[in-house]
């Protein structure tokens, strides 16, 4: 793997370096968000470590720039912002996943190398259906019909969970809690945001409709006949 750690402080660039080099990754460093989209425009990673705390522009507003250009190029946020709200903005913003400092580098590395098997190809395929939608889980391809759809990876990771449970009842908290691991905050509409993107790239230009809103409930993916 090789890893862009996006982060203006010195100590913990050198911590995070040598202990994610001592994993055998390899990694590189952007100490503002011009340098990290300049990185990102000329070379290949295989993952963004990101602060919120930057100079010129913030980590939020840098990761939902990422993901509109990179859209799956997984993205893990790690800074200081401990509260809820911090983490659901990181997730709504296009994160991956969530850390606060201080962190143990091992936990990190294996965070790290859970997102690259998660999104990155690997031999073995398994294709889940509804109707005449596909997503192969580990090349991450998406089809409906003959059509291929782009996902971001927070998108796909949803659909996946959505098809993985196809015909049954999902609550916004379990929603929340299997594909964000937060838990759920009455507060925050981060769930209907993520449901109404992957709405309009599957759902919105085809027949038959597959995601359903339950009125008090959540949401359920499935085939309904006509």
């Amino acid at each position: 793997m090789k890893v862009l750690i996006v982060e203006e402080e010195l100590p913990v660039i050198s911590y995070l370096r040598s202990g994610l080099e001592a994993y055998g990754m390899q990694t590189a460093v952007a100490l503002d968000a011009t340098a990290a989209q300049q990185m990102l425009a000329t070379a290949r990673y295989s993952a963004v470590i990101l602060d919120v705390r930057l100079p010129e522009m913030d980590g939020f507003e840098l990761c939902a720039r990422i993901r509109r250009e990179y859209e799956k190029l997984p993205v893990l946020m790690l800074t200081d912002m401990a509260a809820t709200h911090h983490k659901l903005r990181g997730f709504e913003a296009g994160a991956d996943d969530y850390l606060v400092k201080p962190i143990e580098v091992r936990e990190l590395a294996a965070r790290l190398r859970a997102l690259h098997r998660r999104f990155g190809t690997t031999p073995a395929e398994r294709v889940l259906k509804v109707a005449d939608l596909e997503l192969h889980s580990h090349s991450k391809v998406v089809k409906r019909g003959e059509k291929r759809i782009d996902l971001t990876v927070r998108e796909l990771a949803l659909l996946e969970y959505f098809m993985s449970n196809q015909g049954r009842a999902l609550t916004r908290a379990e929603i929340v809690g299997k594909v964000w691991d937060l838990a759920f905050d009455t507060g925050t509409n981060v769930v209907d945001v993520y449901v109404s993107y992957l709405r309009s790239k599957i759902d919105k230009h085809f027949s038959p409709k597959l995601i359903h809103t339950l009125n008090g409930v959540g949401y359920v993916l499935e085939h309904r006949a006509a």
